[in-house]
């Protein structure tokens, strides 16, 4: 079965620097995407970025654009997000999530096409 764990959350000053991992587990093919989403107390869930794993293509929010970079290692289905220069509206739990229909199409940061979700992993910066 597919399973989505994600790790590297924590506390961190502005300016510096979090590695988020997701692992995904349970996949018989390439032929899918890893989005991670972010929350924060009294705000809309927002995309921030996602990669497809078959081609490695990729998709960032605006917000975090320059920031953020996005990678994969197919051969231990783990995508890392890089955070670098974050700031204190970075500050939410962040979740990683599989699209199973991309085999056509790139991923996007639309919730709604993403199939199975991670636990999510609180990230937190302040001074």
């Amino acid at each position: 079965q597919l399973q989505l764990v994600e790790s590297g959350g924590g506390l961190v000053q502005p300016g510096g620097s979090l590695r988020l991992s997701c692992a995904a587990s349970g996949f018989t093919s390439n032929y899918y995407a890893i989005g991670w989403f972010r929350q924060a107390p009294g705000k809309e869930r927002e995309g921030v970025s996602c990669i497809k794993m078959s081609t490695g293509s990729t998709n960032y929010a605006d917000s975090v654009k320059g920031r953020f970079t996005i990678s994969r290692d197919n051969a231990k289905n783990i995508v890392t997000l890089q955070m670098n220069s974050l700031k204190p509206e970075d500050t939410a739990v962040y979740s990683c999530a599989t699209d199973l229909g991309v085999r056509f199409r790139l991923c996007d940061l639309k919730g709604a096409q993403y199939d199975y979700w991670g636990q999510g992993t609180q990230v937190t910066v302040s001074s």
